[in-house]
């Protein structure tokens, strides 16, 4: 319901009768449309997280880490695209009730993004003069900015095969050296 009439226009009744439960029953779990909200949003950040942590865990040097890490991200709101919608249009509409959830979530991912890039210094794949707190966000925004594409055009492509272009952009640029 989020996904289809926004968080303001979804009513718990609308809610209750989606999952084909009565309005009261609703109530036995939740407490009111925000803790469904926030509880859906804990969940699913969870179990996002999880196979984010478990892909790049099972990659081998930085490079395929950010691969799988970009893969699997968009692999995840691909399949689950009301998710999508629901996660972007809460992000950019900055609701004060999971507000700080989405700080978390961001944190986490940079967190991720960060350890990947640390590592490629390391390895020397990835400059050591990189500003690693400029380039996690530069890869956020890029993935998140190619979810928006893919929402604005109605899903109508696979948005896992943006993969390549991006990990191509991050690692080679747009520079021809």
């Amino acid at each position: 319901m989020f996904a289809r009439q926004g968080f303001y226009q979804s009513t718990v009744s609308q809610i209750a009768r989606e999952a084909g439960v009565a309005d009261g029953t609703i109530y036995l779990y939740f407490k009111n449309k925000d803790d469904i909200l926030v509880q859906f949003f804990n969940f699913r950040a969870k179990q996002v997280f999880a196979s984010f942590r478990q892909e790049v865990d099972k990659s081998g040097n930085s490079t395929d880490k950010l691969r799988s890490l970009v893969r699997r991200h968009l692999e995840e709101f691909q399949r689950d695209g009301d998710m999508a919608v629901v996660y972007q249009a809460l992000t950019y509409q900055n609701i004060d009730l999971i507000k700080d959830q989405i700080k978390e979530v961001s944190k986490m991912y940079l967190d991720i993004v960060g350890e990947i890039l640390e590592k490629g210094q390391e390895e020397g794949t990835m400059r050591k003069d990189l500003y690693i707190s400029l380039a996690k966000r530069f890869i956020l925004g890029a993935v998140d900015s190619a979810i928006n594409n893919w929402l604005r055009a109605g899903r109508k492509y696979d948005l896992a095969s943006m993969t390549e272009p991006l990990i191509d952009l991050f690692i080679r640029g747009i520079g021809n050296r």
